[in-house]
């Protein structure tokens, strides 16, 4: 069954990448101006039961990101398919002190 939502979960990646929705770099690879390391770095904080305070990597990573291009995934069903809590997602920017995504104002 877990093989299964995983293989849905990365087919659902692969269409919206496709149909290009999904914004992402391809000098590096990363999603929304984040690396692979920086989303790594910063999913402890956005998922799970007790989710942990940002590391300084997360927060460096996301001084980088795309604000706008994280709030496109807000109301998706895209960060959820990953463990990923959308509303602590919007909150992580004000956790790392930085400001709050456009979406959150």
């Amino acid at each position: 069954m877990e093989k299964m939502m995983k293989l849905a979960a990365v087919a659902m990646l692969l269409t919206l990448v496709i149909v290009g929705e999904v914004k992402l770099s391809s000098a590096d690879g990363g999603f929304c101006g984040m690396t692979q390391e920086g989303l790594l770095a910063c999913k402890p904080s956005v998922s799970g039961q007790n989710p942990t305070s940002p590391s300084n990597a997360c927060c460096n990573a996301l001084k980088g990101a795309s604000m706008s291009c994280l709030c496109a995934y807000k109301n998706n069903n895209v960060l959820p398919a990953f463990g990923i809590n959308p509303k602590r997602a919007m909150e992580l920017p004000v956790a790392c002190n930085l400001p709050p995504p456009p979406c959150q104002k």
